[in-house]
């Protein structure tokens, strides 16, 4: 959730979003599919060299037994009687090798490049996704979980698709090359390195299988802890005023000596792995020389797909050039279990981006927009391109084909409206309300009494349970969310303000606006002043979230930002209830200024600043108690009276 972004204040909904362990079933078919989509061209090539490489690479095994039958010939007969045959296989040899390298160096350089193509693509998927989510998964999903699976999650996808999945691929068709060669040398030394290899992978699996289960672990107590550290940074003051530093190293230490335990059990399992699986291929390598001396010294015949050879040279020559066939082999099967670690990670971290991807997105099936407009003396509305200062709703009737338009005018009413975050919990209870074009509505009450949410139901948010609620006679529901938002000016109590100029921040508010309409709304927010005090004006950056600035001026950049939208119906949520009372005074005449001609709905705890409200609604526990005026109110003496005598002081 960005910081900024408060929880509704209606009640904490479930926060769910919590560690997320395992791979689901069909996300590397998934996977690949989405890879081959994107780089299909580059995966071939890449597939090519990876194949060409494997297959040259354990040519040495098959070079090295034509090498010893020449020189066994040459010793016979005369090393000139097989010299031209060693020279041709000596060039032969360093054709083979430089065709793999250069196939490794292409393949390598290739798979740099589709794994930056992958990563930049699954990083703009899952951020365009996030785009169109709706604001209850950020208000039910922890800003740590989010942030890990653009840092953690992509770098585990990283190591599994540039050097997990091509080292398997090479791996595995090593493994189906030497199995060829080996069958075609000898029956019997090939069964002693399968019993050899089903022993690794044994280890392989009771080994690897902690050491993933693990791993897993040490991501999220990584996740865990990044969290806390973001927690810690964005609280700093809170904790040096309130000496809290020894107890914040506490607690710190209890997450860090969490994944140190996590990870030093994962690299523990993962370490004695490899070491292992060296040990079983050395005593593999020698049991293959004495099995092979035992064979010859008993006369047996070596069985091959040639059929039998009975002649012990030629035995042990076939015996000697098995031994490096078998140092590969183990090399290739220890190497793909080193990968057991890297796969597990990488594919549970797939998973997590692929759910974000899943995330169902904001449902907007709302067919009104709004679009500007021409207004005649006679009423007649006609729709324009051009900036005139008016919009209007426009209304495609699907029953007979015709399309009306309804000035936008701010008229809000809410009828009978029930709502709850979870369907358990209700926060609003049959709330209804008018707000007249033009009209002040301010919002009194207790923390958690459901001011917030009704704002929140205004912009779509949320949906409601039941109920209806209606914009220029319109029901929202009906209206584009987009357009809903665009006709709809909001400040709230938390400002949030973008690293870049002072000019950018006020025309976030509305991208098409000019320079000169930006330091407009400036001087309406009573911005400007302090602006151009400042180092380099308009064009000062601000980064951090505007550190630089005080709160109040914070405030005033929020108001000038919305004041550029120029929207018909304006939000104030609080915004004057964390700053000073000199600021707030200056506040209160840039939200004056925005306020005129527009439809307010002010929420407020200082009650002083809603004393000149057209209505004020008092909700306790999401009912509306008391409406009226400020002087009615008083007059009644009810809850409102109570609260701005300081009889009853809200929570």
């Amino acid at each position: 959730m960005a910081r900024g972004m408060s929880m509704p204040r209606g009640g904490k909904h479930g926060m769910k979003g919590g560690p997320r362990q395992k791979a689901k079933k069909g996300t590397l078919p998934r996977l690949l599919k989405m890879l081959f989509s994107l780089n299909k061209g580059y995966l071939i090539a890449t597939g090519i060299c990876l194949l060409i490489a494997s297959i040259t690479g354990v040519a040495n095994s098959i070079f090295l037994q034509h090498i010893l039958t020449l020189i066994n010939q040459g010793v016979q007969n005369g090393l000139d009687a097989v010299w031209a045959n060693l020279v041709t296989l000596f060039i032969i040899m360093g054709v083979v090798y430089a065709t793999c390298l250069i196939c490794n160096f292409l393949q390598t350089r290739l798979m740099a490049v589709i794994t930056q193509k992958f990563l930049h693509q699954v990083r703009t998927s899952v951020f365009d996704k996030m785009q169109s989510l709706p604001i209850k998964y950020f208000d039910t999903h922890l800003t740590g979980d989010i942030m890990s699976s653009y840092t953690n999650d992509t770098d585990a996808l990283r190591q599994l698709v540039s050097q997990s999945i091509p080292s398997l691929f090479s791996s595995l068709i090593s493994i189906i090359t030497l199995l060829i060669i080996m069958f075609s040398k000898s029956l019997w030394l090939s069964l002693v390195i399968f019993l050899g290899v089903a022993f690794m992978t044994l280890v392989t699996k009771v080994i690897g299988g902690n050491s993933a289960k693990y791993f897993i672990k040490q991501q999220i107590s990584l996740g865990e802890e990044e969290g806390f550290i973001q927690e810690m940074i964005q609280g700093q003051k809170v904790i040096k005023v309130f000496c809290h530093e020894e107890q914040a190293k506490l607690d710190f230490d209890k997450k860090n000596d969490k994944l140190c335990k996590d990870a030093t059990s994962a690299h523990k399992f993962a370490n004695v792995l490899m070491p292992i699986m060296g040990n079983i291929g050395n005593i593999l390598y020698v049991l293959l020389a004495f099995v092979g001396a035992l064979l010859i010294a008993l006369n047996v015949p070596n069985v091959s797909f040639s059929g039998l050879e009975y002649d012990p040279t030629a035995f042990l020559i076939i015996t000697i050039s098995f031994l490096p066939i078998s140092k590969q082999f183990t090399g290739n099967v220890s190497q793909s279990s080193q990968q057991i670690n890297a796969i597990v990670m990488g594919l549970a971290g797939a998973s997590r981006l692929f759910d974000i991807m899943d995330e169902q997105t904001e449902q907007d099936d709302g067919y009104v927009t709004l679009v500007r407009c021409n207004i005649d003396q006679d009423g007649t509305i006609t729709e324009t391109e051009e900036r005139t200062g008016h919009w209007a709703w426009k209304h495609p009737h699907k029953a007979d084909g015709t399309i009306t338009y309804t000035e936008l005018k701010g008229d809000i009413q809410m009828f009978d409206v029930d709502f709850g975050y979870v369907p358990e919990k209700i926060v609003l209870k049959n709330v209804t309300l008018y707000a007249n074009p033009g009209q002040k509505i301010a919002f009194v009450g207790a923390t958690g009494a459901g001011k917030t949410t009704i704002t929140n139901l205004i912009n779509r948010f949320y949906d409601i349970a039941d109920g209806k609620i209606r914009y220029d006679g319109i029901n929202i529901n009906k209206i584009k969310k987009a357009d809903l938002r665009r006709s709809l000016g909001i400040v709230l109590q938390d400002t949030n303000l973008f690293t870049g100029t002072v000019m950018d921040n006020i025309r976030y508010g509305r991208l098409s606006a000019t320079d000169e309409e930006c330091i407009e709304a400036a001087k309406l927010a009573y911005a400007h002043d302090f602006i151009m005090r400042l180092p380099d004006g308009y064009n000062t950056m601000l980064t951090a979230d505007g550190a630089n600035l005080s709160q109040g001026q914070r405030q005033l950049l929020s108001i000038a930002r919305a004041a550029v939208k120029d929207a018909p119906v304006m939000i104030l949520d609080e915004a004057t209830s964390s700053i000073d009372t000199r600021t707030e005074a200056l506040v209160q005449k840039g939200t004056d200024r925005l306020m005129q001609g527009r439809t307010v709905f002010v929420i407020a705890h200082r009650l002083s600043t809603v004393q000149n409200s057209d209505v004020i609604m008092v909700l306790e526990q999401g009912n509306i108690i008391e409406r009226g005026t400020h002087d009615e109110l008083i007059e009644k003496k009810g809850k409102y009276y109570q609260l701005y005598t300081g009889a009853f002081e809200l929570e």
